[in-house]
């Protein structure tokens, strides 16, 4: 069953509605599949240390190959940026960002990223990368308003990559080009990961392009997920092209996209419009669709002018990233972003995502998974404080502090947190 939902916002941005699999009266919807669970979920790995081994053998591996495949170095990125820049990723329009005021500067807003889909833009400027080398970043936000999930969390890693292309590059083949050899990164990564750690392989050789016009017409009465499985589980690696805007009947074509990075309206040869796209693998644990990454060509300045517009927006436009992107300033680009956690879960065949990242989950679903024995990192496998009294019955716990602390709070003068 596919719910829709929605985060209803005081914005002027138009209103996404998100189709999704997560049901939000289910007091335990991020659990993994029924299935899954009832089958006796056994870890390909399961001491703690060696899959720590194994997630930094996968990000390190991954890393190199996706830059030597694509051309790009890797570069420093910011935990946070202005409000008022317009540098952080929209997204769908209606997600909150992590926010927060400098202690001396309380009229200044700062928000944790989602990605760094603009910020990228700008580096290449900044770097003065030419056509044909682009940058990669080891990005970390927070999505305070995800579904949280056995494949989604509040912590956000991801591999975020820009590439600059020329304007006469703006076309299918630098889009198809690109996905191919991001996929090889993917497949070379899988054969090396699953031979040290005596895993098996799944993946074909050879990734297949599809559109989501095309799958619309195909099975129209099928929800954006479920078409999403039917492609994936008869080809095993898909590129799902023109992600982003709307149907005839209003509705999402497939899912939403912000207006100011994807380039979702430009027409393709094969008829449909949208130069992006989702890469997609098919998930033998779960027996469905998996993503691994969101990519495309970015707006030039006439794309996004319309964008903005289609999505009532316009006023956007005055944010200082996009006044350098209508004036020039900034170059054409190809860029994404491909998750660390996601594909380190999918090569490990993880049942839950906080196997491989630390975060944070239902208390109520922490305990169920506990007992089909799937155990979180860190603190993701507590459902409370791990020093909280409840969970060490019989022992008396104290936490330390400096004697100068204890003598201040008692005075009522505390000097330290």
């Amino acid at each position: 069953k596919i719910f829709l939902t929605a985060v209803v916002v005081a914005t002027s941005f138009v209103l996404f509605t998100m189709a999704t699999t997560f049901n939000p009266e289910d007091p335990l919807a991020g659990l993994p599949p029924k299935q899954l669970l009832d089958a006796g979920y056994q870890p390909t790995i399961p001491n703690l240390l060696e899959k720590e081994e194994a997630l930094l053998y996968i990000k390190n591996t991954f890393e190199s190959k996706l830059k030597e495949s694509v051309n790009l170095q890797r570069v420093s990125c910011p935990l946070f940026v202005t409000k008022r820049s317009g540098f952080n990723d929209n997204l769908n329009g209606v997600e909150r960002p992590a926010t927060f005021a400098p202690r001396d500067f309380q009229d200044v807003k700062l928000e944790v990223p989602f990605s760094l889909a603009k910020w990228k833009r700008w580096a290449l400027h900044y770097y003065q990368v030419q056509p044909g080398a682009g940058i990669v970043t080891d990005f970390r936000g927070l999505r305070c308003d995800d579904d949280v999930d056995y494949t989604h969390s509040l912590y956000v890693d991801q591999w975020d990559w820009e590439k600059v292309i020329t304007q006469e590059e703006r076309n299918v083949d630098t889009l198809q080009t690109t996905v191919k050899n991001i996929y090889k990164a993917v497949l070379e990564t899988h054969k090396q990961v699953s031979e040290k750690f005596g895993l098996k392989t799944f993946l074909p050789d050879d990734i297949t392009f599809i559109s989501s016009d095309e799958l619309v017409a195909k099975y129209p009465d099928a929800s954006p997920k479920e078409r999403e499985n039917i492609v994936c589980k008869e080809h095993g690696a898909v590129f799902l092209m023109g992600i982003g805007g709307w149907k005839a009947d209003g509705e999402l074509r497939h899912d939403g996209r912000a207006p100011d990075y994807d380039d979702w309206i430009t027409p393709r040869p094969d008829g449909g419009t949208g130069v992006n796209g989702d890469l997609l693998v098919w998930n033998p644990l779960f027996e469905c669709s998996f993503e691994l990454s969101s990519m495309g060509i970015r707006v030039n300045p006439e794309t996004l002018l319309k964008q903005l517009d289609l999505c009532k927006c316009p006023e956007r436009k005055e944010f200082t990233w996009h006044r350098l992107l209508l004036d020039g300033t900034l170059p054409q680009t190809i860029g994404g972003g491909i998750g660390q956690s996601r594909m380190c879960q999918f090569l490990l065949q993880c049942a839950h995502i906080g196997e491989v990242q630390h975060g944070w989950y239902n208390p109520a679903e922490v305990e169920e998974l506990k007992n089909h024995n799937i155990r979180l990192l860190g603190l993701g496998e507590f459902n409370e404080d791990p020093m909280a009294a409840s969970l060490h019955p019989g022992v008396k716990l104290q936490a330390y502090a400096p004697e100068h602390v204890r003598t201040s709070q008692r005075e009522g003068q505390v000097n330290g947190a």
